[in-house]
């Protein structure tokens, strides 16, 4: 396996606050990796230190085959980087951005409107190249971001939540140009807060908590971790969530949708048991099915962000 990137025991601190203690992280070539966890867990400072804008404290770190912090130059020529925020100028058209990045890069005037015109159409915006990005959609604008952000065709690509405030026509428009960039050869590492996203995108995942890695391996691996197959109550009434929680055998909890789920061996006397357990109890379903585990249920289990007010 060629890898793309290589991280090794990387620290860094801000201060007293420790933000990376310890990650490792291989991303092979030519895949989609995802990197996943809560707010505050370092997915951006990890972001920042590959992509050289950020130097680390300890450990080391190689992208594209150079070090980082010994030729940062090298690895800057060979990656491309997506941030949170759209860094576009909204008055010009799409094709003057890409060409305005172009000539930053030096690719000269020709060269640059020669390849805005090849990612406008790769991209399927060359009808709005000539329009003023204040008049793109969010999904356009985020895929002219995208665009740009290949203006080198490098190598390495990472894209810092690149679907963050989308709606879901806008998420499926990037989600389609990062699999057409990965069938290009292209590396992608995928910050996210949308666990959908990872498991539509992403080869392998790598959830991260409190600076180091809490787990990694494919969607399905940690699905598993979990369990095969898991019982989940959705309840009708906020105000007995607590009390269904200590009825059910240690049950993941998700506030926000009134939901609990745990895994089962046997799916039919589960449900049954469950069931009469919640109905001696008076509390009311609005739904009780069995299913497969969801990454959403594996960030709860493995970040330990299950906890419900009593």
């Amino acid at each position: 396996m060629v890898l793309a990137i290589s991280v090794e025991g990387v620290h860094k601190r801000y201060g007293d606050k420790q933000a990376l203690a310890g990650l490792d992280l291989e991303v092979a070539g030519g895949t989609v990796h995802a990197v996943l966890g809560p707010n505050g867990a370092g997915k951006t400072t990890a972001v920042r230190i590959m992509s050289t804008l950020l130097r680390h404290d300890g450990g080391t770190v190689r992208v594209a085959g150079h070090d980082v912090a010994a030729d940062p130059a090298a690895v800057r020529s060979r990656i491309g980087l997506l941030g949170q925020h759209a860094a576009l100028d909204e008055e010009l058209a799409g094709r003057q951005n890409l060409e305005m990045f172009g000539r930053l890069h030096h690719l000269g005037a020709r060269r640059a409107g020669r390849r805005a015109d090849e990612l406008l159409e790769r991209f399927g915006l060359a009808d709005t190249g000539r329009k003023a990005v204040k008049q793109y959609s969010g999904g356009m604008r985020r895929r002219l971001d995208l665009a740009a952000s290949l203006i080198t065709d490098p190598e390495v690509l990472f894209l810092d939540e690149p679907t963050t405030g989308l709606d879901p026509r806008g998420r499926a428009e990037v989600w389609s140009a990062v699999r057409s960039l990965v069938g290009g050869g292209t590396t992608v590492l995928l910050t996210t807060q949308y666990l959908e996203e990872a498991d539509q995108l992403a080869d392998r995942i790598t959830l991260i908590d409190g600076g180091r890695v809490a787990a990694e391996g494919t969607a399905d691996e940690l699905k598993a971790l979990v369990g095969a197959d898991r019982i989940v109550v959705v309840l009708r009434d906020a105000a007995r969530l607590a009390e269904a929680a200590r009825l059910l055998p240690d049950p993941l909890v998700d506030p926000d949708t009134l939901t609990l789920s745990f895994p089962v061996e046997d799916r039919m006397a589960g449900l049954a048991r469950t069931l009469r357990t919640l109905q001696e109890a008076g509390v009311e379903a609005a739904d009780l099915a069995v299913r497969r585990p969801t990454l959403d249920e594996v960030f709860l289990h493995l970040t330990d962000r299950e906890e419900v007010a009593a």
